[in-house]
């Protein structure tokens, strides 16, 4: 197995998640006995700080980095929201599911109305599972839709989601055939599925799926049956679900050597082509089409952070500041019953750092996502992301 297919042992297990590096110096405040806040379980006391926990791996070895991102992030947020003012209080996780229910229960003893986080999606489960009786909401970061539900919502950015977003523009530019190419792991399983729940939507025949084991030779395997898959079906585009932590630069390589020529068929991605930056570069990917966040209110926050605290975000950690965000906005706009459920899933959704979002009543999130591709290793922008959502305005 090549370095290209190596993963974090704890990232593996968050579905779709990024490479995690860097360390946090910081102290644990859980250890610090703090003065309890007001009882919250969805309702909030409009003459007091609303009060949000925030559960991170901090002690995690290779989920350090992140962690003090998403923190950063979380009291950048905090910072900005003007006349509401936001108790934030900040729990080790460990990075285990023991840890996060743990920290959770003690967060909602201590009297937290919402929980942000945790990052990877067992340990978010376990965290809302401890909490469901206490009526305590959990917004995480994770974007495994298959954790969501009762009292937790998914953050992070979805298959689904954009699935949905690529499968409609190319609808729009008329693809009716598609070859979906995925590793056999939970990560490349999930992926298809939303990619063929996208198609069916959208009127384009999913005319063969080709999965390969997550090893560099079943992708290079994988490579001939893909470019025999589109011959034979006559698809006039690939939907790849491989990051360019996976399989995604092996493929690249491959399947334009094996006589798939992106000018005449289409390559589409699930997983973000513009980063880290060497994947522009990839000869298989010019002319690709895949979603990105909104790029302005993006680099707005990229920039924000940066002057704060000297160095760029991880990729994450405009997450933090979209949960602070959007309890800040319901704080502000429904005074006491700002953290139920039906405040939550508000149709209209909000304003984060990568544009339009809102959650679901089922526990996933919706983001609004430009459709990009790549020409001479430059990001281009075909189709900007909605300013909002159909039928809802802000």
């Amino acid at each position: 197995m090549f370095a290209v297919f190596a993963l974090p042992r704890k990232l593996a297990r968050a579905v779709g998640a990024l490479c995690l590096v860097g360390a946090l110096a910081a102290c644990d405040p859980a250890a610090v006995r703090l003065p309890d806040m007001p009882r919250g379980g969805g309702s909030v006391d409009t003459g007091r700080a609303v009060p949000v926990a925030l559960l991170l791996p901090r002690s995690a070895e290779d989920a350090s980095g992140v962690a003090r991102d998403l923190e950063n992030a979380a009291r950048l947020a905090v910072s900005d929201l003007g006349e509401v003012a936001v108790d934030l209080r900040v729990y080790d996780t460990a990075g285990t599911e023991a840890g996060a229910a743990a920290a959770a229960q003690r967060a909602a003893d201590a009297g937290a109305g919402i929980i942000l986080g945790p990052l990877f999606a067992e340990a978010a489960n376990a965290a809302a599972v401890e909490v469901a009786d206490d009526g305590v909401n959990v917004l995480s970061f994770s974007n495994n839709t298959t954790i969501a539900g009762g009292n937790l919502f998914v953050l992070g950015r979805t298959f689904e989601t954009t699935a949905d977003r690529l499968a409609a523009y190319a609808a729009r530019e008329g693809r009716r055939a598609v070859v979906i190419v995925h590793p056999d792991n939970v990560e490349g399983r999930l992926g298809r599925t939303a990619i063929q729940t996208a198609a069916a939507r959208h009127g384009i025949r999913v005319a063969e799926v080709v999965a390969f084991p997550f090893t560099e030779d079943g992708a290079v395997e994988a490579a001939g049956r893909v470019v025999a898959a589109v011959e034979e079906s006559g698809a006039d585009s690939v939907f790849l679900t491989s990051t360019s932590a996976g399989a995604l630069p092996l493929l690249a390589q491959l399947l334009p050597e094996r006589g798939l020529d992106p000018a005449e068929t289409q390559y589409i991605g699930l997983a973000r082509w513009d980063v880290p930056a060497q994947t522009r570069n990839l000869p298989g990917l010019q002319g690709g089409w895949f979603a990105t966040p909104a790029t302005g209110t993006t680099s707005a926050f990229a920039a924000r952070y940066a002057e704060t605290y000297g160095n760029p975000p991880h990729p994450l950690a405009g997450l933090a500041y979209d949960g602070i965000a959007a309890i800040g906005a319901l704080a502000a706009q429904r005074g006491g019953d700002a953290l139920t459920r039906r405040a939550l899933t508000q149709p209209a959704g909000f304003q984060g750092t990568g544009g339009a979002f809102r959650l679901r009543p089922d526990g996933t999130s919706e983001r609004a996502l430009a459709v990009a591709t790549i020409r001479d290793g430059e990001v281009t922008i075909l189709d900007p992301a909605p300013r909002r959502f159909p039928g809802a305005g802000f």
